[in-house]
């Protein structure tokens, strides 16, 4: 039967065919929507990190999710549209690939228990088109040339049919479709 370790599913359910889903929330509703599969007793993972914000007369924590806009959900198949209740959800999506899923849900969880600072970056592979978001070179589009290199990324950038290799930090870029 499907589950991620260390979630619990209720004897009523043991049953059922499980699916799990990537729940797209709605603008800051993921703990909301987490609080809804709780209500429902349905298996459900939101990561949460610890946030620190400096204000001039204070520092104030709070925590918010790892993954903005996400809440991974097992559900039933036929009990699907139990999800979409209180309309905090925009999408579900069903997990193909559980086994990795798992894992991958595992792993991270291992992560965040860990205490390490975590964040989140985007997976660039060679030959991904990104654009660039911020700096002196803001709006130029190009090819993820070595996304291994520690130092940033470089990018293919074509000009008079020839390639500049410019080396802009992740954070600048943006994956285009």
């Amino acid at each position: 039967m499907p589950s991620a370790p260390d979630l619990a599913i209720p004897p009523a359910r043991a049953a059922q065919a499980l699916t799990w889903f990537v729940c797209h929330a709605k603008p800051r509703c993921e703990k909301k929507f987490a609080a809804l599969m709780a209500a429902e007793r349905f298996d459900h993972y939101l990561p949460l990190i610890t946030s620190v914000r400096h204000y001039a007369q204070q520092t104030k924590k709070f925590t918010k999710p790892l993954f903005p806009g996400y809440v991974f959900a097992c559900v039933p198949l036929e009990e699907k549209s139990r999800i979409y209740q209180q309309d905090l959800l925009a999408r579900a999506i069903v997990v193909s690939d559980e086994t990795t899923f798992l894992r991958q849900l595992a792993d991270v969880k291992a992560i965040v228990a860990s205490g390490y600072e975590v964040s989140v970056m985007p997976l660039f592979t060679k030959g991904r088109r990104v654009k660039i978001i911020s700096g002196p070179l803001f709006g130029l589009e190009g090819f993820v040339d070595d996304p291994s290199n520690p130092h940033g990324i470089v990018l293919s950038v074509d000009v008079l049919r020839q390639g500049l290799l410019v080396k802009v930090p992740v954070e600048s870029l943006l994956a285009l479709p």
